[in-house]
C-alpha cells in the first residue's frame, strides 16, 4: 500500500492535545519498541497564505490502522521539506523519501598523464 495519510490538526496554538493524542495511539498500537523503518508519523506547520498557521499530520502508509482510527484522509506523499518526525525511527527518511536521500555518486577520477 502507498497511500499516505493527513489530519489537520488546525491552529497550531491549539494543537498540543491532539499530538498528544496521536503519539499516545500510536504508541498503544506499537508499542515502545524500534519501529519499521517504514512506520511513522510526520508533521508540518502549514499556514497556505492565511495569518496563522495549522499543524498538518502526516501518517506513512505503513500507520493506516492510526490513519483510520483518526479519520484521517488519504493524500499523496507530502514534501519531505520542513516535515518534523512526530513519531517513529530516524532510519524512516531515507526508506520513505528515498529520492530526497539518494546517496552522492562520485565519478571516477581522470586518468593523470606524465
Amino acid at each position: 500500500m502507498t497511500t499516505w495519510f493527513t489530519k489537520n490538526l488546525g491552529d497550531a496554538m491549539l494543537a498540543n492535545p491532539a499530538v498528544e493524542h496521536i503519539q499516545k495511539l500510536f504508541l498503544e498500537t506499537y508499542g515502545l519498541k524500534e519501529y519499521a523503518d517504514d512506520t511513522a508519523l510526520f508533521f508540518r506547520h502549514e499556514s497556505e497564505g492565511r495569518l496563522h498557521c495549522e499543524v498538518k499530520v502526516y501518517l506513512s502508509p505503513a500507520t493506516v490502522l492510526i490513519a483510520t482510527a483518526l479519520h484521517a484522509m488519504p493524500c499523496r506523499q507530502p514534501i519531505p521539506t520542513d516535515l518534523g518526525l512526530l513519531m517513529g525511527s530516524e532510519a524512516c527518511w531515507p526508506v520513505l523519501f528515498p529520492e530526497s536521500f539518494t546517496p552522492a555518486v562520485s565519478a571516477p577520477l581522470p586518468k593523470q598523464t606524465s
